[in-house]
């Protein structure tokens, strides 16, 4: 059973199991839903994730990201479901004083969004304490691509993820890229980052639950590569596959903004037995260039 009020997703995607129409802010229609399908375990992806907008926007971030999960975990109480998978993110490191970074690296975020996402992690390891809720925390870094089968894309309004951004540029649907700084101390001097392709991310997940119905104890991981991608890299390898240039400008840098950021995936490897299969550069973009 997928749950969604359809805010920021699309009904077509659903594609496998029931669709309800809900919001988890209404606490009674998530009650209702988990007493028709009773559902073993739940998997909570529904939030807000956009870092500028959650500046500008950041009580709908708190009452969405936060409030929003009170309501799951109380339903989960009601209706005795004690296994959780939940959406987190890297944004919740903030600025890492070390890369690759690992999970017991401090959590020090510097968006309403990585502090939304920080405080559902402290709501989950309460809860746990208190109550026996059995959770997987995974933190994304960089999710990205689109389903290698052609059946479902990456599709946001407003786009601000850069592969989908460079895609677009280079086939003039959108103006040309900005580079924000080509100054950092990094090899070509534009930021790095990991990236996990989605179809993998979705792997995870499916780990994770395999993992705690097994009766694995809760955790926290990290689901990236350790390996990183500059921005330059980024557009020499959409110019590749998708046969022409990324128009672009080098722009100041954002405020924030850390020189790289990578994880160290080596936790996840070991406990969930998750490695990645999709998520070498070229895949992610030519997934997701397929599909726009």
């Amino acid at each position: 059973m997928t749950f969604d009020n359809l805010s920021r997703g699309h009904v077509e995607s659903v594609k496998w199991g029931p669709f309800v129409k809900g919001d988890i802010l209404d606490s009674r229609a998530v009650g209702e839903a988990l007493a028709l399908y009773k559902p073993q375990a739940l998997i909570h992806f529904a939030a807000l994730a956009y870092v500028g907008e959650s500046v500008e926007q950041p009580l709908s971030y708190y009452e969405t990201n936060v409030a929003g999960l009170f309501n799951i975990l109380k339903a989960m109480r009601e209706h005795t479901i004690d296994t959780i998978v939940f959406s987190s993110s890297c944004a919740t490191y903030g600025i890492p004083e070390a890369v690759p970074v690992k999970e017991d690296a401090p959590q020090r975020p510097i968006s309403p969004y990585g502090r939304s996402k920080l405080m559902g992690e402290w709501v989950l390891m309460d809860s746990a304490a208190a109550y026996g809720i059995r959770y997987a925390i995974l933190r994304y870094f960089n999710a990205c691509g689109a389903d290698p089968d052609g059946e479902l894309s990456e599709c946001h309004e407003p786009e601000t993820h850069l592969i989908p951004l460079a895609i677009d540029a280079a086939n003039g649907k959108a103006p040309p890229l900005n580079v924000f700084g080509a100054d950092y101390s990094t090899p070509d001097g534009t930021c790095e980052r990991g990236y996990v392709q989605v179809s993998d991310l979705a792997d995870a997940h499916v780990a994770a639950l395999k993992y705690l119905a097994s009766g694995g104890p809760s955790a926290r991981l990290n689901i990236g590569t350790g390996r990183a991608h500059s921005v330059f890299e980024v557009l020499r390898v959409v110019e590749e596959v998708v046969g022409r240039p990324v128009p672009h400008h080098i722009a100041p840098r954002r405020p924030g903004d850390p020189p790289t950021v990578l994880a160290d995936p080596s936790a996840a490897e070991n406990l969930l037995d998750f490695r990645t299969r999709y998520s070498d550069l070229r895949t992610i973009v030519r997934t997701a260039a397929q599909m726009r």
